[in-house]
Protein backbone atom coordinates (compact mmCIF):
# COMPACT_ATOMS: atom_id res chain seq x y z
CA UNK A 1 0.00 0.00 0.00
CA UNK A 2 2.40 2.44 1.04
CA UNK A 3 4.86 1.59 -2.01
CA UNK A 4 1.67 2.07 -4.44
CA UNK A 5 0.94 5.15 -2.61
CA UNK A 6 4.65 6.51 -2.73
CA UNK A 7 4.13 5.47 -6.85
CA UNK A 8 1.05 7.55 -7.52
CA UNK A 9 2.73 11.26 -7.56
CA UNK A 10 5.05 10.20 -10.36
CA UNK A 11 2.99 8.64 -12.51
CA UNK A 12 0.33 11.65 -12.15
CA UNK A 13 3.36 13.91 -13.03
CA UNK A 14 4.46 11.58 -15.72
CA UNK A 15 0.92 11.63 -17.05
CA UNK A 16 0.75 15.51 -17.27
CA UNK A 17 4.21 15.80 -18.39
CA UNK A 18 2.68 13.56 -21.89
CA UNK A 19 -0.32 15.48 -21.91
CA UNK A 20 2.08 18.91 -21.88
CA UNK A 21 4.06 17.26 -24.85
CA UNK A 22 0.71 16.38 -26.92
CA UNK A 23 -0.62 19.88 -26.58
CA UNK A 24 3.04 21.09 -27.74
CA UNK A 25 2.96 18.96 -30.86
CA UNK A 26 -0.56 20.03 -31.25
CA UNK A 27 0.17 23.69 -31.66
CA UNK A 28 3.11 23.15 -33.63
CA UNK A 29 1.23 21.51 -36.06
CA UNK A 30 -1.92 23.60 -36.18
CA UNK A 31 -0.72 26.34 -38.74
CA UNK A 32 0.34 23.56 -41.06
CA UNK A 33 -2.71 21.93 -40.24
CA UNK A 34 -5.01 24.47 -40.74
CA UNK A 35 -2.87 25.13 -44.48
CA UNK A 36 -3.31 21.44 -45.69
CA UNK A 37 -7.28 21.30 -44.64
CA UNK A 38 -7.66 24.79 -46.40
CA UNK A 39 -6.14 23.58 -49.70
CA UNK A 40 -8.46 20.72 -49.58
CA UNK A 41 -11.67 22.66 -48.86
CA UNK A 42 -11.29 25.62 -50.30
CA UNK A 43 -12.83 27.94 -47.25
CA UNK A 44 -11.04 28.81 -44.21
CA UNK A 45 -13.82 28.65 -42.03
CA UNK A 46 -14.41 24.71 -42.84
CA UNK A 47 -10.65 24.15 -42.54
CA UNK A 48 -11.00 25.68 -39.08
CA UNK A 49 -13.67 23.52 -38.29
CA UNK A 50 -11.78 20.56 -39.65
CA UNK A 51 -8.60 21.11 -37.20
CA UNK A 52 -11.06 21.66 -34.41
CA UNK A 53 -12.77 18.59 -34.88
CA UNK A 54 -9.32 16.91 -35.37
CA UNK A 55 -8.03 17.96 -31.93
CA UNK A 56 -10.89 17.01 -30.42
CA UNK A 57 -10.33 12.87 -32.04
CA UNK A 58 -6.81 13.19 -31.10
CA UNK A 59 -7.56 14.10 -27.45
CA UNK A 60 -10.46 11.46 -27.73
CA UNK A 61 -8.04 8.42 -28.92
CA UNK A 62 -4.33 9.72 -27.90
CA UNK A 63 -4.19 6.78 -26.03
CA UNK A 64 -5.16 4.07 -28.06
CA UNK A 65 -2.34 5.42 -30.58
CA UNK A 66 -0.23 2.16 -31.72
CA UNK A 67 3.07 4.19 -32.62
CA UNK A 68 2.81 2.22 -36.33
CA UNK A 69 3.55 5.57 -37.80
CA UNK A 70 4.71 9.09 -36.59
CA UNK A 71 2.62 11.20 -34.48
CA UNK A 72 2.27 13.47 -37.52
CA UNK A 73 1.18 11.09 -39.82
CA UNK A 74 -1.51 10.17 -37.40
CA UNK A 75 -2.65 13.33 -36.82
CA UNK A 76 -2.63 14.11 -40.64
CA UNK A 77 -4.56 10.80 -40.84
CA UNK A 78 -7.17 12.22 -38.96
CA UNK A 79 -7.53 15.39 -40.47
CA UNK A 80 -7.50 14.02 -44.26
CA UNK A 81 -10.06 11.64 -43.20
CA UNK A 82 -12.29 15.02 -41.78
CA UNK A 83 -11.73 16.31 -44.96
CA UNK A 84 -12.36 13.92 -47.39
CA UNK A 85 -15.48 13.15 -45.35
CA UNK A 86 -16.78 16.88 -45.96
CA UNK A 87 -16.01 16.45 -49.57
CA UNK A 88 -18.22 13.40 -50.05
CA UNK A 89 -21.45 15.78 -49.17
CA UNK A 90 -20.02 18.45 -51.22
CA UNK A 91 -20.39 20.59 -54.47
CA UNK A 92 -17.21 21.84 -56.12
CA UNK A 93 -16.11 25.00 -55.19
CA UNK A 94 -15.47 27.27 -58.02
CA UNK A 95 -14.67 31.30 -58.71
CA UNK A 96 -17.48 32.71 -60.62
CA UNK A 97 -15.05 33.58 -63.55
CA UNK A 98 -14.62 29.40 -63.42
CA UNK A 99 -18.25 28.78 -63.30
CA UNK A 100 -19.70 31.21 -66.49
CA UNK A 101 -19.42 33.68 -69.30
CA UNK A 102 -19.30 37.34 -68.49
CA UNK A 103 -22.69 38.95 -68.42
CA UNK A 104 -24.34 40.06 -71.97
CA UNK A 105 -26.27 42.67 -69.98
CA UNK A 106 -25.12 44.51 -67.60
CA UNK A 107 -27.67 45.08 -64.46
CA UNK A 108 -26.75 45.44 -61.03
CA UNK A 109 -26.15 41.62 -59.25
CA UNK A 110 -28.89 40.05 -57.67
CA UNK A 111 -28.21 36.16 -58.23
CA UNK A 112 -26.03 34.58 -55.63
CA UNK A 113 -25.05 31.30 -54.75
CA UNK A 114 -24.46 29.62 -51.16
CA UNK A 115 -21.65 30.34 -49.61
CA UNK A 116 -20.71 26.96 -50.06
CA UNK A 117 -20.26 27.30 -53.85
CA UNK A 118 -17.19 29.51 -53.53
CA UNK A 119 -13.94 29.26 -53.22
CA UNK A 120 -13.03 32.55 -50.09
CA UNK A 121 -9.91 33.92 -48.93
CA UNK A 122 -7.91 32.96 -46.07
CA UNK A 123 -5.43 35.31 -43.92
CA UNK A 124 -2.15 34.37 -42.88
CA UNK A 125 -2.33 30.54 -41.62
CA UNK A 126 0.87 31.21 -39.23
CA UNK A 127 3.02 28.66 -40.94
CA UNK A 128 6.81 28.77 -40.55
CA UNK A 129 7.92 32.41 -42.69
CA UNK A 130 10.33 30.21 -45.14
CA UNK A 131 8.24 27.18 -45.59
CA UNK A 132 5.17 29.86 -46.03
CA UNK A 133 7.35 31.90 -48.55
CA UNK A 134 7.97 28.52 -51.03
CA UNK A 135 4.83 27.66 -50.91
CA UNK A 136 3.27 30.85 -51.54
CA UNK A 137 2.02 30.18 -54.91
CA UNK A 138 0.17 27.65 -53.97
CA UNK A 139 -2.36 29.77 -52.01
CA UNK A 140 -3.05 31.57 -55.09
CA UNK A 141 -6.88 31.47 -55.59
CA UNK A 142 -6.40 30.20 -59.15
CA UNK A 143 -4.10 26.77 -57.36
CA UNK A 144 -7.02 26.15 -55.20
CA UNK A 145 -9.27 26.61 -57.95
CA UNK A 146 -7.37 23.92 -59.73
CA UNK A 147 -7.03 21.80 -56.72
CA UNK A 148 -10.92 21.75 -56.50
CA UNK A 149 -11.08 19.78 -60.16
CA UNK A 150 -8.99 16.46 -58.49
CA UNK A 151 -10.83 13.57 -56.80
CA UNK A 152 -10.32 14.17 -53.03
CA UNK A 153 -7.97 11.42 -52.46
CA UNK A 154 -5.60 12.73 -55.41
CA UNK A 155 -6.28 16.28 -53.96
CA UNK A 156 -4.67 14.76 -51.00
CA UNK A 157 -1.72 13.25 -52.32
CA UNK A 158 -0.98 15.90 -54.54
CA UNK A 159 -0.97 18.82 -51.60
CA UNK A 160 0.93 16.77 -49.12
CA UNK A 161 3.57 15.11 -52.18
CA UNK A 162 3.72 18.61 -54.33
CA UNK A 163 2.57 21.35 -51.78
CA UNK A 164 4.30 19.88 -48.37
CA UNK A 165 7.22 17.69 -50.08
CA UNK A 166 5.89 14.61 -47.85
CA UNK A 167 7.64 10.90 -49.14
CA UNK A 168 5.15 8.76 -50.74
CA UNK A 169 5.80 6.32 -47.64
CA UNK A 170 4.25 9.11 -45.20
CA UNK A 171 1.62 10.02 -48.04
CA UNK A 172 0.61 6.18 -48.11
CA UNK A 173 1.01 5.99 -43.92
CA UNK A 174 -1.59 8.72 -43.65
CA UNK A 175 -3.88 7.76 -46.35
CA UNK A 176 -4.34 4.38 -45.81
CA UNK A 177 -2.73 3.22 -49.55
CA UNK A 178 0.33 1.29 -50.31
CA UNK A 179 3.29 3.93 -51.44
CA UNK A 180 2.64 2.40 -55.34
CA UNK A 181 -1.03 3.51 -54.99
CA UNK A 182 -0.21 7.13 -54.17
CA UNK A 183 2.43 7.25 -56.67
CA UNK A 184 -0.65 6.43 -58.91
CA UNK A 185 -3.09 8.91 -57.81
CA UNK A 186 0.26 11.34 -57.96
CA UNK A 187 0.44 11.19 -61.48
CA UNK A 188 -3.14 10.89 -62.10
CA UNK A 189 -3.50 14.31 -60.35
CA UNK A 190 -0.62 15.80 -61.72
CA UNK A 191 -2.16 14.83 -65.45
CA UNK A 192 -4.84 16.04 -64.49
CA UNK A 193 -3.42 19.92 -63.15
CA UNK A 194 -1.44 19.73 -66.23
CA UNK A 195 -4.83 19.21 -68.25
CA UNK A 196 -7.51 21.48 -66.56
CA UNK A 197 -8.46 24.90 -68.04
CA UNK A 198 -9.58 27.41 -66.07
CA UNK A 199 -10.26 31.38 -66.70
CA UNK A 200 -9.04 31.97 -63.42
CA UNK A 201 -5.80 29.86 -63.90
CA UNK A 202 -5.06 31.56 -67.53
CA UNK A 203 -5.67 35.08 -66.15
CA UNK A 204 -3.25 34.25 -63.39
CA UNK A 205 -0.43 33.13 -65.38
CA UNK A 206 -0.28 36.21 -67.00
CA UNK A 207 -0.18 38.42 -63.61
CA UNK A 208 2.82 40.24 -62.81
CA UNK A 209 4.81 38.34 -59.74
CA UNK A 210 5.27 41.90 -57.96
CA UNK A 211 3.02 43.70 -56.95
CA UNK A 212 2.47 47.15 -58.54
CA UNK A 213 2.57 49.83 -55.47
CA UNK A 214 1.92 52.51 -57.80
CA UNK A 215 -1.37 51.27 -59.12
CA UNK A 216 -3.06 49.83 -56.17
CA UNK A 217 -2.68 53.40 -54.81
CA UNK A 218 -4.53 54.77 -57.68
CA UNK A 219 -7.05 52.15 -57.29
CA UNK A 220 -7.45 52.84 -53.97
CA UNK A 221 -7.89 56.47 -54.86
CA UNK A 222 -10.15 56.49 -57.78
CA UNK A 223 -12.83 54.12 -55.70
CA UNK A 224 -12.90 56.15 -52.81
CA UNK A 225 -13.36 59.00 -54.96
CA UNK A 226 -15.67 56.94 -57.11
CA UNK A 227 -13.95 58.67 -60.26
CA UNK A 228 -15.28 55.83 -62.73
CA UNK A 229 -13.36 57.29 -65.81
CA UNK A 230 -10.03 57.04 -63.62
CA UNK A 231 -11.44 53.37 -62.20
CA UNK A 232 -11.81 52.09 -65.87
CA UNK A 233 -8.85 53.27 -67.13
CA UNK A 234 -6.80 51.07 -64.60
CA UNK A 235 -8.02 48.33 -66.53
CA UNK A 236 -6.34 46.25 -69.57
CA UNK A 237 -9.19 46.64 -72.48
CA UNK A 238 -10.72 42.84 -71.77
CA UNK A 239 -10.20 43.14 -67.77
CA UNK A 240 -12.75 41.68 -65.71
CA UNK A 241 -14.39 42.13 -62.16
CA UNK A 242 -16.03 39.16 -60.38
CA UNK A 243 -17.94 39.37 -56.92
CA UNK A 244 -18.75 36.31 -55.04
CA UNK A 245 -21.25 35.24 -53.99
CA UNK A 246 -22.70 36.67 -57.10
CA UNK A 247 -22.47 34.54 -60.00
CA UNK A 248 -22.58 37.15 -62.47
CA UNK A 249 -19.18 39.19 -63.48
CA UNK A 250 -18.22 41.64 -65.52
CA UNK A 251 -15.51 42.01 -68.81
CA UNK A 252 -14.58 44.72 -71.06
CA UNK A 253 -13.64 48.37 -70.14
CA UNK A 254 -17.31 49.75 -71.66
CA UNK A 255 -19.22 46.77 -69.69
CA UNK A 256 -16.91 47.74 -66.39
CA UNK A 257 -18.26 51.90 -66.73
CA UNK A 258 -21.66 50.96 -67.09
CA UNK A 259 -21.14 48.71 -63.52
CA UNK A 260 -20.00 50.95 -62.09
CA UNK A 261 -22.42 53.81 -62.86
CA UNK A 262 -24.96 51.27 -62.07
CA UNK A 263 -23.63 50.66 -58.48
CA UNK A 264 -22.58 54.01 -57.87
CA UNK A 265 -25.48 54.56 -55.64
CA UNK A 266 -23.77 51.71 -53.14
CA UNK A 267 -20.52 52.23 -53.29
CA UNK A 268 -19.70 55.69 -52.89
CA UNK A 269 -18.63 56.96 -49.78
CA UNK A 270 -16.87 53.65 -49.55
CA UNK A 271 -13.23 53.93 -47.51
CA UNK A 272 -10.74 50.73 -47.92
CA UNK A 273 -7.94 49.49 -45.26
CA UNK A 274 -5.35 47.57 -46.50
CA UNK A 275 -5.07 43.90 -45.80
CA UNK A 276 -3.13 40.25 -46.92
CA UNK A 277 -4.51 37.87 -48.13
CA UNK A 278 -3.75 33.85 -49.47
CA UNK A 279 0.02 33.91 -48.24
CA UNK A 280 0.85 37.47 -48.66
CA UNK A 281 -1.23 38.81 -51.50
CA UNK A 282 -2.01 42.78 -50.74
CA UNK A 283 -5.61 43.28 -51.22
CA UNK A 284 -7.91 45.66 -49.55
CA UNK A 285 -10.98 45.65 -47.11
CA UNK A 286 -13.64 47.55 -48.70
CA UNK A 287 -16.20 49.50 -45.78
CA UNK A 288 -19.30 51.09 -47.30
CA UNK A 289 -21.83 53.65 -46.09
CA UNK A 290 -24.70 52.24 -43.73
CA UNK A 291 -27.66 53.61 -42.23
CA UNK A 292 -26.10 55.25 -39.46
CA UNK A 293 -23.86 58.24 -41.15
CA UNK A 294 -21.33 58.25 -38.75
CA UNK A 295 -19.79 54.89 -39.64
CA UNK A 296 -19.28 52.49 -42.01
CA UNK A 297 -19.57 48.75 -42.04
CA UNK A 298 -17.99 45.63 -44.29
CA UNK A 299 -18.59 44.68 -47.22
CA UNK A 300 -16.18 43.08 -49.51
CA UNK A 301 -12.43 42.33 -50.06
CA UNK A 302 -10.53 43.17 -53.40
CA UNK A 303 -8.06 41.31 -54.70
CA UNK A 304 -6.53 42.71 -57.73
CA UNK A 305 -4.44 41.14 -60.38
CA UNK A 306 -1.66 43.07 -62.54
CA UNK A 307 -0.40 42.62 -65.96
CA UNK A 308 2.08 44.76 -67.40
CA UNK A 309 0.71 47.72 -65.04
CA UNK A 310 -2.86 47.21 -65.56
CA UNK A 311 -6.03 45.66 -63.86
CA UNK A 312 -6.67 42.01 -65.71
CA UNK A 313 -9.08 40.83 -62.84
CA UNK A 314 -10.37 42.33 -59.98
CA UNK A 315 -12.17 39.53 -57.50
CA UNK A 316 -14.53 41.30 -54.89
CA UNK A 317 -15.00 38.61 -52.16
CA UNK A 318 -18.34 40.09 -50.47
CA UNK A 319 -18.29 38.17 -47.41
CA UNK A 320 -19.15 40.36 -44.42
CA UNK A 321 -17.89 37.28 -42.12
CA UNK A 322 -14.39 37.32 -43.35
CA UNK A 323 -13.51 40.69 -41.78
CA UNK A 324 -13.51 39.00 -38.23
CA UNK A 325 -11.34 35.92 -39.87
CA UNK A 326 -8.98 39.00 -40.93
CA UNK A 327 -8.93 40.93 -37.51
CA UNK A 328 -10.26 43.62 -39.40
CA UNK A 329 -12.58 46.20 -37.51
CA UNK A 330 -16.34 45.48 -37.42
CA UNK A 331 -16.66 49.66 -38.18
CA UNK A 332 -14.71 52.42 -38.92
CA UNK A 333 -15.43 56.27 -38.81
CA UNK A 334 -16.52 57.94 -41.94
Amino acid sequence: MTKSTNLFPRQKEAAMSDAALDLQLLDHLKPELTSFCYRMLGSIEDADDAVQETYIRVWQSWNSFRQESSHKTWIYRIASNLCLDKLRQAKRRTLPVDLSDPAVSIIPPSETLPDSSWIWLTPDLGENPEEALIRKDTLQLAFIALLQALPPRQRAVLILKDVFDWSSKEIAETLGMSPAAANSALQRARETMNRTRLRSDELSRTVDADPDHELLSRYVEAFEQFDIDALVALFHEEGCMSMPPFAMWVQGKDDLFKFFSLTRWHCEGSRFLPVTVNGGYPAFAQYMPSPEASVLVPWGIHVIEVKDGKIVHLQNFINAKLFSRFGLPEQIDR
